[in-house]
């Protein structure tokens, strides 16, 4: 059992890792390539912390693990927003842009809508087997590129510098792309195997393990990135960064993944989905709430409490 939790945290450690030197490098190419912060923000630093969460779930459902790989999407999403969201609020509230309330947070709660409704959509259906199929894949990556396609329209109408990403020189640049890549790789195998064997040896079902250690595990690329951003008043970095991982996650990471091998889909992870679309729009409730449209510091000690609340409900249900 020492080596499965060993290979747990080593792969998660190796994620950690490797989605840091992928945003670096990630990031100095596209400086050099004159891409705006905002864009870099919304692609770069929102897709990078989200790539351990793609290569956990597209290993997971390569080894027949659907389980795992749709509960790490959701108990991601939950974590990004309770804790994630909420921890940073703590250090500094974090004030909302009116573009975050009106089209990014709102294409956040559509996109859980969409995927709740795709994958339940066999019960209107004569062979009611619940999964989200090759056909819900490409739909979801349909999503995910009108997603791109709106990002990149509206960077064009901003003209923010990058002049606080370093430069390096493209050579070096592609070396940490193709070195953060390897190790995400690596270490989701790592993890899976790892969290998979100290399921099966303590008895819980893969989709507990998912939403509690994988999910908490792979999010903290966005923890850390979301924290700092709010300790130097980087708010919208911080929002930004969680939002898009958001969307990123269900749109492309379970789009790719279901394109790749068909995903059964337990009826029970219909209450998941319905707390991801709960968390989102909370964001919105903690900002109408508020005269100056922030997520103030007892907001985040409230998502905080929530997500603990969260956990004891699902170590309950496992």
């Amino acid at each position: 059992m020492l080596m499965d939790i060993l290979m747990t945290v080593a792969g998660l450690a190796l994620l950690i890792l490797a989605a840091d030197i992928l945003v670096r490098g990630a990031s100095a190419l596209a400086a050099g390539f004159g891409i705006s912060a905002m864009t870099i923000g919304l692609t770069v630093v929102s897709v990078g912390t989200s790539m351990p969460e793609l290569f956990v779930s597209v290993t997971a459902g390569l080894e027949g693990k659907a389980d795992l790989a749709i509960a790490n999407v959701l108990g991601s999403n939950i974590f990004n927003v309770l804790v994630v969201l909420g921890v940073a609020a703590v250090i500094r509230p974090l004030r909302v842009n009116n573009t975050s309330v009106v089209s990014e947070i709102p294409f956040s709660v559509s996109a859980a809508i969409l995927l709740g409704f795709l994958a339940n959509a066999a019960l209107f259906s004569s062979k009611p087997e619940l999964s989200v199929s090759r056909l819900d894949g490409a739909i979801l990556i349909l999503f995910f590129l009108l997603f791109l396609a709106y990002v990149f329209s509206t960077s064009k109408s901003g003209s923010q510098d990058t002049s606080d990403i370093p430069r390096r020189a493209a050579s070096v640049s592609i070396a940490f792309v193709v070195a953060g890549v390897a190790g995400l790789y690596l270490g989701g195998q790592w993890a899976v195997d790892g969290a998979v064997s100290l399921a099966q040896r303590w008895q819980v079902d893969d989709a507990l393990i998912g939403l509690t250690i994988i999910a908490i595990g792979t999010s903290l690329p966005e923890l850390s990135a979301s924290a700092v951003a709010a300790y130097r008043g980087e708010t919208d970095i911080a929002v930004g960064n969680v939002v898009g991982s958001n969307i990123f996650n269900i749109l492309w990471i379970l789009g790719l993944t279901s394109s790749i091998t068909p995903l059964p889909f337990e009826a029970v992870s219909n209450i998941d989905i319905t707390m991801v679309v709960a968390s989102s729009m909370m964001i919105l409730l903690a900002v109408a709430t508020s005269r100056t449209a922030t997520i103030s510091r007892g907001f985040g000690v409230f998502f905080i409490l929530l997500y603990v609340g969260y956990l004891g409900y699902l170590i309950q249900r496992g």
